[in-house]
């Protein structure tokens, strides 16, 4: 997968999408920023940091993801293979529902997705050095280019989604100790069920991350 690389952005999603829409690129893509100011965290919240930190997003064609994906549990799927990423490269980190990378109890990072038209654009920021937007950081010696370059050498095999939902479920066990904002309501995930399509129950209503 090409890789564009830039000093700063304002956002890497949203440069990227900008583009796809001017037919400017083409997925299968990836957007690296060493700096970004204003880039999309949840509940519109914005995720800007400094050099060293990961700021990255990938454009995939839909027809290339496995074909047992649900769409809606998209950010679960990307963010799982960025966490085995993280993880062969020895770092103790886990994914709390449905996009957040945490080490221990704090949260470090965050994946969003969007679709448009046949392609679908998911972008993450990760505290990989300093600590920003009010979070921790790993305060790795990795550097986020090559962390791209072994995300996406795992993300091109497209590991089906119950392979990635089988390992999953299992680390879900650690979110219910946390609280999930749905419908800017905050929840708590303690007596969650969490489904094979990586929805959850809550309060006898299901809830998908859609994020």
């Amino acid at each position: 997968m090409e890789i564009v690389s830039f000093d700063t952005l304002a956002s890497t999603q949203k440069y990227l999408l900008e583009q796809l829409k001017k037919q400017s690129l083409q997925a299968p893509l990836a957007v690296i920023a060493n700096q970004q100011h204003s880039g999309i965290g949840s509940r519109d919240n914005s995720w800007s940091g400094g050099e060293g930190n990961f700021f990255a997003s990938i454009a995939v064609n839909l027809d290339d993801l496995p074909e047992d994906l649900p769409l809606e549990s998209a950010s679960i799927y990307f963010s799982f293979i960025m966490k085995q990423t993280l993880e062969a490269l020895g770092e103790d980190v886990w994914l709390k529902w449905p996009n957040d990378f945490y080490l221990n109890d704090e949260k470090i990072g965050g994946t969003i997705t969007n679709k448009f038209k046949n392609t679908l654009v998911c972008g993450m920021g990760i505290n990989l050095k300093n600590s920003q937007n009010g979070y921790r950081a790993l305060e790795c010696d990795i550097q986020a280019k090559n962390l791209l370059e072994m995300y996406l050498e795992k993300i091109e095999k497209f590991p089906t989604w119950k392979q990635i939902f089988r390992l999953y479920e299992i680390e879900f066990e650690l979110s219910r100790k946390f609280s999930v904002h749905i419908e800017n309501d905050k929840k708590s995930l303690s007596d969650a069920t969490l489904c094979a399509d990586g929805s959850l129950i809550i309060e006898g209503k299901r809830v998908f991350s859609l994020r």
